[in-house]
C-alpha cells in the first residue's frame, strides 16, 4: 500500500480507520527506503499541508527512536546516507512549520553522526553560507551543529575550534551586511537571531581561539553594540504582550544582551587565573564593559519614560548591572546615574503592577505558581531588581543602604498619611518587598536591627487586615522573613503568628499560600510550642483544604516542619496526614504526567509529599502499631513508584519502604511483595540507587529472617544471589556502585547463622573474584569483611572452602597487611569505622575457637596479635566517640547525640541508615566479642608469649 494513502487514512475522523492506518504504519516502517518516501511526501509542495505534517511527525519520531539503535530493526547504512543527503537537499524548500520537525531529526542525526559519519556536513554549511538562496537553511543547520557542543566538557569540544575557524569569517561578513540594511524586514531579524544563537553556543563555555585576535573580536563587538544601541523598529510590533516579547527584533535584542552578559560574567573577570583568558578579560574590561553598561542604562531609561522592554531583557540587563557593582571601574560609571536607576527604575519594578493584578484576579493559581517557581525567577524583572538592591547594599552598603532605607521610610510615611482612597498601595507593596529582601542585612546592622520589631508593628501588622489582597499576602511574607528576630515583647510574636494563621483562611488563594510559607518560619522560631499546640488540629485542617486546592512544595515543606517540631505528638494525626498526603501525591503525579514538563511544579510537590510522609513516619517511630494502620495507604504508592514510573521519586519511596520495614511490628506479606520490584529495578536501571535499596533489603533479611529463609515462591535467597552475583561479576560496574553488595552478604551471614551453609561457598567465590580486581580501598575492606562474616558464621566451613579454593594463605596475608597498613599521618588506612573493626574481630576470634589441629601455630600467633590490636583500636575509638558525644551534648543540649563514624571513601556513611549497623543482634554480638576476647587472653596469652 502507498505510504501516502496510509498517512491520509491516519488523518481520518473515523477512529477505526485511524487505528488501522497507525497499525499499518507500524508494519511498514522498517521497509527499505521508507524514510525516503516520507521525505518525498514532506517536501511535495502541492500536497495537503496536514498530510505533509503527519509525515514529518512520523519521520521525526522514527528517527528519534531508531537512528542510534543497535536492535535488529536498525536503519541500514544506505538508507542513512540517503536520509542525510536528501534532508540537506530538501531543507531549503520547507516552510517553517515543517522545518521545525525536520530540525529535530537533524539534531538527532548530527548528535549521533557528526563528525565521524557525516564529515562533509560542515562543507555543505560553508558552501551554502555563501549562497543567498540557501543561507537560512545553512544558518539553521549550523545552529543545530553548534548546539551539540554548547555544554560539552573541554575534551569533547575539540570540533568547535574547526567549526568556528571555518564558519565565523562567513558569519561576520553576513552579520555586517545584515546590520547595515536600511529599513530591514522581519526576515532579517530571523537571520540575525540565528547568528547570535550560533555565536552564543560557541562561546558558552570557552572563548574560541579565533576571537583572541583583537581585530576579529572587535569586529564582532562593533556589530553587537550596534544591535544593542539601535532602537527596535516600531512598525509591525504586535500589540498582544505575549506576541510582542516573542517578536523577531526583540528576540535579537535579547540574544545580543545574552551574549554580552556571558562574555562579561564568564570571561571578563580579571580574577581569572588562565593567562590567556586574563589578557582577554583585561581587554574586555578596558574597551567594552563600560560601553555595554552605558547601553544597558540607556535601555532601562526607556521604561522610565513609559517605553517597553520584554521581561527577559530587563532581567538580563539588571543581572549585568548587579555584576558591575563590585568592580570599581564599573561602579564609577554606574554611580552618577545610580539614584535615578534605583528610585525611578529598579524600585518601580519591585512594585505590584497591572499585570500582577490581572493575573491575581483571573488566575490566582497561576499567580501562586509564578511566585514560587525558580524558573520564573530567571525571567522576572522583579527578582532581578531585588537581586540588584541586595547586591548594592551588600557590596556598596556604606554609600547606599541608608539612603535607600530613607526612601522606603518616606514611602511608608506617605502611605500612612494618605486617605484610604489615595493610599499608594502598590508602592507600599514594593516597600515591604524591599524590607523583606534586605532582612539579612537589616537584622545584622544598627540602627536598623533594634528598630525591626517597631517596624513590624507599625508598618506590617496593619496590612494583615488591609482591604487589598496583595498587601495582606505581602504582610504575611515579610512577617515570615523576620520571625526569627528577638522580640522584646513576646506578645508581638504571638500577634504575628495569629495573623499568619488567620491568613490561612483568607478568601484569596495567594494570601493563604504566603501565610503557609510564613508559618514555617514561625514554627521554626517558636521557643514555646504551647503557642501553637492548641491550634494544631485547626492548622492541619487548613493544610488539608489547601492541599486539595493546589500543588505547592512550600505548602508541604511547612507541614513537614510542623511534624518535625512536634514529633510523637503528631501520632493522633499521623494516619489522616498520610492519607491526605498520599491523595495529594497522586494528584501531583497526575498533573505532572499531563503537563509532561521536567520543571513541572506538580512533580516537585509530589516529592515534597513523600518527604513529608517520611517525616511523619520518623516522628511516630516509637509507635509500631501506627505503621500497621498507615501501611495500606502507602502500599499503592510504593508498588507503582518502585517501577520506571517512579524514577523521579525513587529515593523518597525507598525511604518510606525503609521506615515501614524497620519500625512495623513485623514485615507483612504485602510489604514482601515489594522485594521483586526492587530486584527488577536493580537489574534494569536502578544501580545508582543501590545504597538506597540496600536499607529495606537489609531490613527484610534481618527482621523477616524466617520468611526470607523458608519462602520458596518467590525464592528470596535465589533472587538475592542472582542480583549480587550479577553485580559483583560485572566488570562494567564500577567499584563505587558495588559497595552495597558485600553489605547484603554480611546481612545474610550475620542473621542466618547455621541456616545457609549452601550459600557460603558461592558467596565466597564471587567475593574473592571481585577482591582480586578491585581498586577502591573501601570496597576491598567490605569484601574482606565478607570473609570475616563467613568465619563468624562457621569458621571451620569457611576455612575448608578457602583451602579448597587454594586462596587461604593469599586471603589471610592480604587481610593482615590491610590491618597493619597505616597512612603517613599514622592513622590506619583500612577498617576505620567501629563496625569494620567489630566484624574483623568477630571473624578473627572465631578462628581462635577452632580445634588446635585446624590452625597452624604460626597462623595462630598472627591471628591473636591482629585481634589484640583491633580490640585496643576499637576500645580507643569507642572512648573517643563517647568523649566527643559528651562535648557535643554539652555545647548543644538539643542535639540528638547521634554518633558519627568516619565516612566511607565515597563520602557516604550509608551504614547509619535504617536497618544497617543497628540490628537487634548487634548488642549480643558486641557482648560475645568481649567474652571471646577475655577467653583469648586467658587461654592463649602465656603460650604465645613463650613462642
Amino acid at each position: 500500500m502507498d505510504v501516502g494513502v496510509v498517512l491520509q487514512a491516519a488523518l481520518s475522523p473515523n477512529q477505526d480507520e485511524r487505528k488501522a492506518a497507525e497499525q499499518r504504519l507500524e508494519q511498514i516502517q522498517y521497509a527499505p527506503q521508507h524514510l525516503l518516501k516520507l521525505l518525498q511526501i514532506i517536501v511535495e509542495a502541492n500536497s495537503d499541508i496536514a498530510l505533509r505534517q503527519v509525515a514529518a511527525i512520523h519521520f521525526k519520531n522514527f528517527i528519534a527512536k531508531n537512528w542510534s539503535s543497535s536492535h535488529h530493526h536498525q536503519i541500514s547504512l544506505p538508507d542513512k546516507d540517503l536520509v542525510r543527503n536528501h534532508t540537506l537537499l530538501f531543507l531549503p524548500q520547507l516552510p517553517p512549520l515543517l522545518r521545525v520537525q525536520i530540525g529535530e531529526c537533524l539534531k538527532t542525526i548530527i548528535h549521533s553522526d557528526y563528525p565521524d559519519h557525516w564529515p562533509h556536513l560542515l562543507h555543505w554549511i560553508n558552501h551554502n553560507l555563501q549562497d543567498d538562496q540557501h543561507l537560512f537553511a545553512a544558518l539553521f543547520l549550523l545552529r543545530i551543529l553548534s548546539s551539540k557542543y554548547e555544554f560539552k566538557s573541554d575534551e569533547e569540544r575539540t570540533p568547535v575550534t574547526h567549526i568556528v575557524e571555518e564558519t565565523f569569517p562567513h558569519l561576520l561578513n553576513i552579520l555586517t551586511r545584515l546590520v547595515h540594511i536600511a529599513n530591514p524586514s522581519l526576515e532579517v531579524a530571523d537571520f540575525i537571531k540565528l547568528i547570535c544563537k550560533i555565536f552564543w553556543s560557541s562561546i558558552y563555555l570557552e572563548i574560541p581561539k579565533l576571537l583572541f585576535d583583537q581585530n576579529v573580536f572587535n569586529a564582532w563587538m562593533v556589530l553587537f553594540l550596534n544591535l544593542l544601541e539601535r532602537p527596535v523598529p516600531l512598525e509591525g510590533q504586535p500589540v498582544d504582550p505575549d506576541l510582542r516579547k516573542s517578536w523577531g527584533w526583540w528576540k535579537v535584542k535579547k540574544w545580543t544582551v545574552h551574549i554580552l552578559n556571558r562574555l562579561y560574567t564568564r570571561f571578563g573577570d580579571l580574577k581569572l587565573q588562565n593567562p590567556e583568558n586574563r589578557a582577554f578579560a583585561q581587554m574586555f574590561q578596558k574597551h567594552y564593559a563600560g560601553k555595554i553598561l552605558d547601553c544597558h542604562l540607556n535601555l532601562l531609561n526607556a521604561i522610565r519614560v513609559g517605553g517597553y522592554l520584554p521581561d527577559r531583557v530587563l532581567n538580563l540587563v539588571l543581572q549585568y548591572l548587579s555584576n558591575s557593582i563590585s568592580k570599581n571601574s564599573m561602579y564609577t560609571v554606574l554611580q552618577p546615574r545610580l539614584d535615578v536607576l534605583l528610585f525611578e527604575i529598579v524600585f518601580p519594578l519591585m512594585c505590584f503592577n497591572d499585570n500582577d493584578q490581572k493575573l491575581w484576579d483571573e488566575d490566582p493559581h497561576e499567580y501562586v505558581r509564578k511566585g514560587y517557581d525558580i524558573i520564573e525567577d530567571l525571567y522576572s524583572p522583579r527578582t532581578a531588581s531585588m537581586d540588584f538592591v541586595s547586591e548594592l547594599v551588600r557590596k556598596r552598603g556604606k554609600d547606599n543602604l541608608h539612603k535607600f532605607i530613607q526612601f522606603i521610610v518616606e514611602i511608608l510615611k506617605r502611605y500612612n498619611e494618605a486617605p484610604s482612597e489615595y493610599k499608594p498601595y502598590r508602592q507600599k507593596d514594593g516597600a515591604l518587598l524591599a524590607i523583606g529582601a534586605l532582612c539579612d542585612r537589616l537584622k545584622q546592622n544598627e540602627p536598623y536591627k533594634s528598630e525591626l520589631e517597631r517596624m513590624l508593628v507599625q508598618h506590617v501588622f496593619p496590612e494583615f487586615s488591609s482591604p487589598v489582597g496583595h498587601l495582606r499576602a505581602k504582610a504575611a511574607w515579610v512577617a515570615g522573613q523576620y520571625a526569627h528576630i528577638s522580640f522584646a515583647d513576646q506578645n508581638n510574636f504571638r500577634k504575628a503568628l495569629q495573623c499568619v494563621v488567620c491568613g490561612m483562611r483568607d478568601p484569596e488563594l495567594p494570601v493563604r499560600i504566603d501565610s503557609v510559607f510564613a508559618l514555617r518560619s514561625f514554627v521554626e522560631a517558636c521557643k514555646d510550642l504551647d503557642e501553637i499546640r492548641p491550634i494544631l488540629p485547626q492548622l492541619l485542617d487548613e493544610f488539608f483544604k489547601l492541599m486539595d486546592e493546589i500543588e505547592n512544595e512550600d505548602l508541604v515543606y511547612t507541614l513537614e516542619t510542623i511534624v518535625d517540631k512536634f514529633g510523637e505528638e503528631m501520632a493522633p494525626y499521623a494516619l489522616g496526614l498520610c492519607q491526605s498526603l498520599a491523595a495529594a501525591f497522586w494528584r501531583c503525579m497526575n498533573t505532572a504526567e499531563a503537563d509532561d514538563e521536567d520543571d513541572d511544579p506538580g512533580a516537585l510537590a509530589a516529592v515534597g509529599c513523600l518527604r513529608a510522609i517520611s517525616t511523619i513516619l520518623e516522628s511516630v517511630s516509637s509507635l509500631p502499631q501506627l505503621f500497621v494502620q498507615i501501611e495500606p495507604t502507602l502500599l499503592p504508592i510504593m508498588r507503582r513508584m518502585l517501577t520506571t514510573d517512579g524514577e523521579e521519586v525513587f529515593e523518597e519511596v525507598l525511604e518510606i519502604a525503609s521506615y515501614i520495614t524497620f519500625f512495623s511490628p513485623s514485615i507483612s506479606l504485602d510489604m514482601w511483595s515489594l522485594w521483586p520490584l526492587m530486584m527488577e529495578a536493580l537489574a534494569d536501571w536502578a544501580i545508582d540507587f543501590f545504597p538506597n535499596i540496600l536499607v529495606p533489603l537489609d531490613n527484610y533479611i534481618s527482621r523477616g529472617t524466617a520468611h526470607f529463609l523458608t519462602c520458596k515462591e518467590p525464592n528470596y535467597q535465589h533472587s538475592l544471589w542472582n542480583m549480587i552475583s550479577s553485580i559483583m561479576a560485572d566488570k562494567n560496574i564500577q567499584d563505587s556502585d558495588t559497595v552495597s553488595a558485600p553489605k547484603l552478604i554480611e546481612a545474610v551471614f550475620l542473621n542466618c547463622r547455621g541456616q545457609v551453609d549452601h550459600w557460603v561457598e558461592p558467596y565466597l567465590r564471587i567475593t574473592i573474584e571481585r577482591l582480586n580486581r578491585t581498586e577502591k580501598s573501601n570496597l576491598k575492606c567490605l569484601l574482606m569483611q565478607v570473609v570475616a562474616d563467613a568465619l563468624y558464621y562457621n569458621a571451620a566451613l569457611t576455612l575448608s572452602i578457602l583451602q579448597r579454593l587454594g586462596v587461604a594463605s593469599e586471603i589471610f596475608n592480604l587481610w593482615f597487611h590491610m590491618l597493619q597498613e597505616v597512612k603517613k599521618s599514622g592513622v590506619h588506612a583500612h577498617f576505620k569505622r567501629e563496625h569494620n573493626k567489630k566484624i574483623c574481630c568477630l571473624g578473627l576470634t572465631s578462628l581462635l575457637a577452632l580445634p588446635a589441629d585446624q590452625l597452624p601455630g604460626e597462623a595462630l600467633g598472627r591471628v591473636f596479635r591482629a585481634t589484640l590490636n583491633l580490640l585496643v583500636a576499637y576500645k580507643d575509638q569507642v572512648a573517643e566517640a563517647a568523649k566527643a558525644e559528651e562535648e557535643e551534648e554539652a555545647e548543644n543540649d538539643d542535639m540528638d547525640g547521634f554518633q558519627t563514624d568516619d565516612e566511607d571513601e565515597d563520602g557516604t556513611d550509608s551504614d547509619k541508615e535504617i536497618g544497617i549497623d543497628i540490628e537487634d543482634g548487634e548488642e549480643a554480638d558486641s557482648t560475645k566479642l568481649t567474652k571471646l576476647a577475655e577467653q583469648v587472653c586467658c587461654c592463649w596469652f602465656f603460650p604465645l608469649v613463650q613462642c
